[in-house]
């Protein structure tokens, strides 16, 4: 028996691994709200919900009066709210993990530098990472911490811990972040830790991550197979309120 609070999550679970393993085709139609309620064993209230969840990353779509349609069967990484990876997988119904290849103290680089506001000569702390989903390796992630938060990751076992949940418990606050998305060829280590050929594209991005000052705490390079992880942006209209609204429409 489900527990009511997680039918919805439940649900979704389900026709998320059911859409993952191409039981459904692309651009196919679910059962309907009425059919998946019997399937489930749940009301109207957990399918829908589950729906649009489903919705929100990425897999269905919804129009009014009809069955929900497959969209896609690639896992998003949403960039309109904060998850880290870890959540993110779990949230997915995948099994997360990671292999640490490295966590060091040294200068930092010239693009650390830049993001985190300092110099040539300023010590960081870098972490390099293999993550992992259901085993396999999806992204290599560059980390690079100001020194006084990286030096807290030597507390931390990076292969089993969340590195934004461990730094949450000492105190850092990931209060906003920004992120910068592109392509790029997969360099050496990239093809080595990822199992792929040298040159292969992956989806990059970059982040940087301030706490509740606006002060940079974090320089990240993540590095993702695109044929394992794809990226949704949520966009709502938002109206400036000294423009009228005819002055807007059609824009």
């Amino acid at each position: 028996m489900v527990e009511p609070r997680s039918r919805h999550a439940y649900v979704a679970g389900e026709l998320r691994n059911q859409i993952v393993r191409r039981e459904f085709a692309v651009g196919e139609s679910l059962p309907s709200e009425s059919v998946l309620c019997v399937r489930f064993g749940v009301s109207r209230g957990p399918v829908r919900q589950a729906l649009a969840t489903l919705k929100n990353e990425g897999f269905i779509e919804l129009n009014q009066g009809k069955p929900a349609r497959v969209r896609s069967r690639e896992v998003t990484q949403t960039l309109d709210t904060f998850t880290p990876f870890s959540q993110w997988a779990r949230r997915t119904g995948r099994c997360a993990g990671s292999r640490t290849l490295e966590v060091s103290r040294r200068r930092a680089s010239a693009a650390a530098a830049t993001a985190l506001n300092l110099t040539g000569d300023d010590f960081v702390v870098e972490v390099l990472r293999v993550r992992l989903l259901d085993g396999e390796p999806t992204m290599l992630e560059r980390s690079t911490f100001t020194a006084a938060v990286g030096s807290l990751l030597f507390d931390c076992d990076t292969d089993s811990d969340s590195i934004t949940d461990f730094l949450t418990t000492r105190g850092v606050r990931f209060d906003s972040m920004r992120h910068v998305l592109d392509a790029v060829s997969a360099d050496p280590i990239d093809a080595e830790n990822l199992g792929i050929d040298r040159g292969s594209p992956l989806l990059r991005e970059r982040r940087t991550s301030l706490d509740e000052h606006g002060v940079p705490f974090e320089y990240a390079d993540d590095r993702y197979r695109p044929d394992l992880v794809a990226f949704s942006i949520v966009n709502a209209r938002t109206v400036d309120p000294r423009i009228p609204v005819e002055g807007v429409i059609g824009s």
